[in-house]
């Protein structure tokens, strides 16, 4: 990636590079100061100034070049995921045309008409509106005969008398329906179309006599698609383009119109696409088809966002809503995205353990080392900013990067939702009109009695079913609730439906119903018709064929809710790998999900283990709203979303049904950290005068102990310990290589100094160090949390520690008073630990490693690679 191509458009990210320049600066300068006014005190930290100001330099690179890279992922992932919801909500809307277009054109009574047994056009047209007033996703609705003819449509406002477009011809050569997208006669003056057409068969003879054409409201549909997406988002523009990547819909056409030619991008890789003498970051998407339907060829979805705008206006603010502990947990995550991060703790660490060393170093010596120390003071203060800079670059990153999961996984469960509504609102079409058909009306009456007019009943339900794979079976039942005909009648777990009754609340609901346009869904409950799992189940009155007002029956159609919903929720994953997602109602039952941890029907459990009892308000979310944050549940740090469904058309809005559902949406961003506490701000008050001790102070754990400063050689980072074969006492934790000029010189033995005072073995960080120290000649170890200074204390601050019976060895010898008595400081006698310890009577040596990697021996010396 080009980073300074992105640099200037990230306004944080240059002054944190700004930040960086200067700190390195500071480090030449306090290197330089070093050479000059101190050479010979500074001569032992001359070299490590030298490679913390390299460190930090490549550091400074890195991180900057993360920090970019990660912002414009950012960005990318996101484009990415809104282009893939759209054109997936495309085809699979246009999947339900395809179903349709087959159906209407196997219509008896338009056959009739069209084959010209029928000439009644008024009835036709009215039966086409009728189909026109359930499914309204439709502008025209038109019959023409073989050579192009209009014998009936429905929108008055664009009068066609006949058609010419070669689609005619291609729909009566084919078997199935054929799919045109353009400017056609059939809608003059109106841009290009999408009308799906079929040709339609004599009822005797079985010749094809017409054709029906369905078109689509393509304008209205793809601006409703647009509109919230273009309102939460005014950064971008979303595009439908066509296999010649030329736009066919923009969300925003004064932005970027129809017709106009777009760069793409299908590889997801990052580049910069240059349109109308502006950058973009471009993301552009394929379907992968929907039950087997692959969409009109060709199409693609796009967003593209100027990259001069790409990376600004972003809400954050992620972790400071958070307890303190989980923001920090999380923040030990970081480093899976940003990689310089453990480079950066572990510089932090070293400047404090080098300026440690010096203090140690200069302690007792007798020297004129005011000017060593206030090197020393420089290093110090330089190395908190510098860590500083970093981690708060960092955490602003890190928490950029939660907000953008928060609003990927907020929209996820917008699209789980819509897909949900729209995918619905095609059911509470199907039932109403299919409950029209003229055989069912006149089987329940009796018009046609007999086997055979079961048995086509049962040939027209098992027709559609074929049609309208989302359905398990149709069920069709008299007045009395009996079913008398179905698709896939037989149960391979209770047998066949057939004589079964609908449940008494069902068919008392569906005689109820008012008129043809409406509708009744069962809850989501358990049904004996979808083999006792829970479903929708929708139903429709049939009424007698010359009165309305009759209800001889209904038709109840199943829906196939396990594998539609499931595929709903995978689709809605695609862009999300790795992630869990939920339907639940209002309770918070579960009706799908793509994880065997939350099972369909049982409750999800809202409970997490911070104190905010969160997902309450997520369920009582108002219908279209949606929430994300961050949660911790089963003991993962995890990003929370949900989404209520709002309807879709009228559907759920004005037609008297609500069953408001809701999309979860759950990711882990990793498990809990058990964060150590923040290291304790001890200061300790330099009162002492000349002639005072001098002690090296340390952590384990929260508490502070020291010791005499002439005893420590110095503080090694804990991560250099090895593991030994030796057998010994438990609290020996290895051994450690002492190096001179980068040449291993020997070892020593390193200690848990928790577990020699009485407490649990240290689980042993990264951040640990280990503090040498020297008695009678030998050299020790001691495993610490932290190290805290080099600070001076009068005699009257020291004092002898209370008497134990039966300690013969203490390990503590004296207490300091600190901060005017406030603080205790407890002394570790390096005589009495040495007699503790019981330490082998020789050094290790290189036999005692295990399996120590890059350890070789050159020369006869052994070497640390």
């Amino acid at each position: 990636m080009d980073v300074d191509a992105f640099l200037p458009h990230m306004r944080d990210v240059a002054r944190c590079e700004a930040s960086l320049r200067e700190l390195n600066l500071m480090w030449r300068v306090i290197e330089a100061t070093a050479k000059m006014n101190c050479p010979e005190e500074a001569h032992s930290l001359l070299p490590m100034m030298a490679a913390t100001r390299q460190g930090f330099q490549r550091l400074e690179k890195e991180l900057v070049a993360s920090l970019v890279h990660q912002k414009v992922a950012n960005v990318m992932a996101e484009v990415g995921t809104k282009a893939q919801h759209v054109i997936d909500i495309i085809v699979r809307n246009l999947y339900e045309r395809t179903a349709d277009v087959g159906f209407l054109a196997t219509d008896r009574e338009l056959c009739e008409y069209v084959a010209g047994l029928r000439d009644d056009r008024a009835a036709a047209v009215e039966r086409l509106r009728a189909y026109r007033d359930k499914y309204t996703v439709y502008d025209d609705i038109v019959l023409l005969d073989p050579q192009g003819g209009v014998v009936a449509h429905i929108d008055a406002e664009s009068p066609i008398e006949g058609s010419t477009d070669p689609l005619i011809a291609m729909t009566l050569r084919s078997d199935r329906f054929v799919e045109t997208f353009r400017a056609t006669d059939l809608r003059p003056g109106r841009g290009p179309a999408l009308v799906y057409s079929h040709r339609m068969l004599h009822p005797q003879g079985g010749r094809p006599v017409g054709v029906l054409c369905l078109v689509f409201g393509f304008d209205t549909e793809m601006a409703s698609i647009f509109a919230s997406r273009q309102a939460r988002d005014g950064r971008s523009v979303t595009l439908l383009l066509d296999a010649d990547d030329r736009v066919i819909a923009s969300a925003d056409e004064s932005w970027v119109p129809r017709g106009a030619k777009v760069p793409v991008n299908r590889s997801a890789q990052v580049q910069r696409c240059a349109h109308g003498g502006r950058d973009y970051l471009v993301r552009t998407a394929v379907s992968a088809g929907y039950q087997g339907y692959p969409g009109p060829r060709g199409w693609q979805a796009q967003v593209m966002v100027p990259v001069d705008v790409a990376f600004g206006g972003r809400a954050g603010g992620v972790l400071q809503a958070l307890a303190p502990a989980v923001s920090q947990g999380l923040l030990t995550h970081a480093r899976d995205f940003c990689p310089p991060l453990q480079d950066i703790v572990s510089a932090a660490e070293t400047i404090r353990r080098v300026v440690w060393n010096g203090q140690v170093m200069t302690a007792g010596e007798g020297l004129d080392l005011r000017r060593l120390k206030t090197v020393l003071e420089q290093i110090t203060e330089t190395g908190a900013r510098s860590n500083e800079v970093f981690m708060r670059s960092i955490g602003d990153l890190y928490d950029t990067v939660l907000a953008s999961n928060c609003a990927s996984a907020e929209f996820t469960t917008q699209l789980l939702v819509e897909l949900l509504d729209r995918n619905l609102y095609e059911r509470s079409d199907d039932c109403r009109w299919w409950a029209m058909t003229p055989e069912l009306r006149s089987s329940l009456a009796g018009a046609e009695p007999g086997g055979e007019a079961l048995a086509a009943v049962e040939q027209i339900l098992a027709h559609i079913n074929s049609l309208y794979t989302v359905y398990t079976r149709l069920v069709v039942y008299d007045r009395s609730g009996r079913i008398i005909a179905a698709s896939n009648a037989a149960d391979a777990d209770a047998g066949t439906v057939l004589g079964q009754a609908i449940e008494d609340d069902t068919l008392a609901a569906v005689c109820a119903l008012r008129s043809t346009q409406d509708y009744h869904v069962t809850p989501f409950r358990a049904s004996a018709l979808y083999g006792g799992r829970p479903t929708y189940v929708y139903h429709a009155a049939i009424r007698a064929l010359h009165d309305e007002q009759q209800v001889l029956g209904g038709i109840g159609i199943v829906f196939d809710a396990e594998v539609e919903f499931a595929a709903m929720l995978q689709g809605g994953l695609s862009t999300q790998p790795g992630c869990t997602a939920l339907f639940v109602d209002r309770s918070g039952r579960i009706l799908s999900s793509t994880s065997e941890t939350y099972p369909v029907g049982s409750l999800l459990s809202l409970a997490t283990n911070i104190p905010t009892d969160l997902p309450t308000d997520m369920l009582a979310l108002a219908p279209g709203a949606s929430a994300s944050r961050v949660v911790v549940r089963d003991d993962r740090y995890m990003v929370l979303a949900c989404a209520a469904s709002q309807g879709y058309r009228e559907f759920k809005v004005s037609d008297g049904y609500r069953d408001d559902v809701i999309a979860v949406f759950l990711r882990s961003l990793g498990p809990v950290v058990d964060v150590p506490p923040a290291r304790a701000d001890l200061l300790l008050q330099d009162t002492a005068g000349a002639g005072a001790a001098e002690f090296a102070t340390f952590l384990v754990d929260t508490r502070l102990f020291a010791l005499p400063a002439e005893h420590v050689v110095e503080a090694l980072p804990a991560s250099e310990v090895k593991p030994v074969s030796l057998g010994g006492s438990a609290w020996r934790v290895g051994a450690l290589a002492r190096r001179h000029e980068g040449r291993v010189q020997g070892y020593v033995w390193v200690f848990d100094l928790q577990a020699l005072l009485g407490g649990p073995p240290v689980l042993r960080r990264e951040q640990d160090h280990v503090i040498v120290f020297r008695h009678r000649g030998t050299e020790f170890g001691l495993l610490v949390t932290d190290l805290h200074g080099v600070p001076a204390f009068s005699d009257e601050q020291i004092v002898p520690p209370p008497a134990f019976a039966g300690d013969r060895n203490p390990l503590v010898s004296h207490l300091i008073r600190a901060n005017g008595g406030q603080l205790l400081i407890q002394v570790i006698d390096p005589r009495g630990l040495v007699e503790r310890l019981a330490v082998p009577d020789r050094e290790p040596e290189e036999e005692d490693l295990v399996a120590v990697e890059g350890v070789e021996r050159v020369d006869g010396v052994v070497v640390a690679g």
